[in-house]
């Protein structure tokens, strides 16, 4: 064994403690829950003990600490379902899987699964008897729901027959003429002058802080109109972004989840706190990986940035097991067989140290793990585990994360039927 190695695996012994599940997992919850934004990562997002762990630890947190709301890597009008149904609006759904129906795009299984199904019963029932202002919300921050984004708001504007319509008119007929087809509108942005830029900002202007003069029954729907025009404008930057530079692509999409994330937090006021679940890839400082060489940002380091102590980022990891992904983008999902770590790796040395499944709280660090990068495994919706190598990331534990949550050995999620939308 190597030197390094060696003082490596010494340290994270030193601060492995057992993680019997977050129920128990008492300096985690009394930690976290001191922070404004607590950030809760997975190294997948196809294992179910992430999810799980991840559920009751936000559970913990919303109990026992007063946590408002949720925000996940996922697509607005889909998670505003979600929303809704966990707000006890039956229209949305009498069971969670009838909620998760409009989780269509591909990955499917990301959030239409038995475990977000399970967590958003009882966050129904937690929300049920509570008044309006006091009810947990459950809202998706990404940008990929362009076209959905647009469908909503055309709704929204057409039922209350708002002077704001032309507005929402006015970019849907910029974006029309190329069907619904994200590539095509980059190209046609970038080459041909054709693009949506003003039209989206100026959709965006006319709705944005329109819930603060809603009426009381109307404020959120408000703010989903706010929050959609948002995803219209981070999309139209990324898809006209990405044709050219697929670092800066990166940028606009988690610079887009931290400003959706603060206009959350803008609706439910100055003493909210909330909850952010994402790939450990948006939550970890990217300062502490090599991206940050590439010039890439992400939510952990711009909300770092921005609050400072006041953000708190959890990651995780798993040394093997089985893991639901597709082989290409816009496959059909499988559950896949994670190989056991890479020698040397973070999730490698942390298998050699009992018990199996453990918790490193790493606000006292040692120096090795601020200053020693360690391969760190990152495990996307497109998976290929015959070339495992080529899925780590270089990591400065402790820079990266507050507290990591690692488990030993670890399953598939179990995906609910959902059929495959593709835009």
């Amino acid at each position: 064994m190597r030197d390094n190695e060696s003082e490596a695996l010494q340290a994270l012994e030193r601060h492995a403690t057992p993680f019997p599940g977050a129920a128990y997992a008492e300096a985690l919850v009394d930690r976290a829950g001191e922070a404004k934004f607590v950030l809760i990562g997975e190294a997948s997002h196809g294992t179910s003990e992430f999810y799980a762990e991840r559920a009751e630890l936000s559970k913990r947190l919303i109990v026992e600490k007063g946590f408002k709301f949720i925000a996940v890597e996922g697509d607005w009008p889909s998670c505003y379902v979600l929303n809704r149904y966990v707000k006890g609006d039956d229209a949305a759904g009498t069971i969670a899987a009838e909620a998760l129906r409009d989780f269509a795009r591909w990955p499917t299984w990301m959030w239409a699964n038995r475990e977000i199904a399970a967590f958003a019963d009882w966050l129904r029932v937690y929300n049920d008897g509570k008044a309006e202002e006091d009810k947990v919300g459950f809202y998706g921050i990404d940008l990929y729901s362009l076209w959905e984004s647009m469908d909503e708001i055309l709704k929204y504007l057409g039922e209350k027959d708002d002077a704001d319509l032309e507005a929402a008119k006015r970019a849907f007929e910029c974006f029309e003429p190329h069907g619904r087809e994200e590539q095509q509108y980059g190209i046609a942005a970038n080459f041909y002058g054709e693009g949506c830029e003003a039209e989206v900002v100026a959709l965006l202007r006319k709705l944005q802080d329109g819930w603060r003069e809603a009426r009381a029954g109307d404020r959120e729907d408000a703010l989903a109109a706010e929050l959609n025009a948002l995803a219209m404008k981070g999309a139209e930057d990324y898809y006209r972004t990405m044709i050219r530079h697929d670092a800066e692509s990166w940028n606009v999409r988690d610079r887009h989840m931290v400003a959706a994330l603060e206009r959350l937090m803008a609706f439910y006021g100055p003493a909210a706190r909330s909850i952010v679940w994402a790939h450990n890839t948006h939550i970890g400082d990217a300062r502490a990986t090599d991206i940050a060489e590439e010039g890439m940002v992400n939510v952990g380091q711009l909300l770092r940035e921005s609050y400072g102590a006041e953000v708190y980022a959890v990651g995780f990891g798993t040394y093997e097991g089985t893991v639901i992904a597709g082989r290409g983008w816009g496959r059909p999902f499988e559950a896949m067989k994670v190989p056991p770590a890479q020698p040397g790796s973070l999730e490698e040395l942390l298998h050699r140290i009992e018990p199996a499944d453990k918790l490193l709280m790493l606000d006292d660090a040692e120096r090795i793990l601020l200053e020693r990068p360690l391969d760190h495994r990152a495990i996307g919706v497109v998976y290929h585990p015959e070339h495992e190598r080529g899925n780590y990331v270089p990591t400065m534990l402790a820079e990266r994360y507050d507290a990591f949550i690692f488990m030993d050995r670890t399953s598939a999620l179990a995906p609910l039927a959902v059929e495959p939308a593709f835009s």
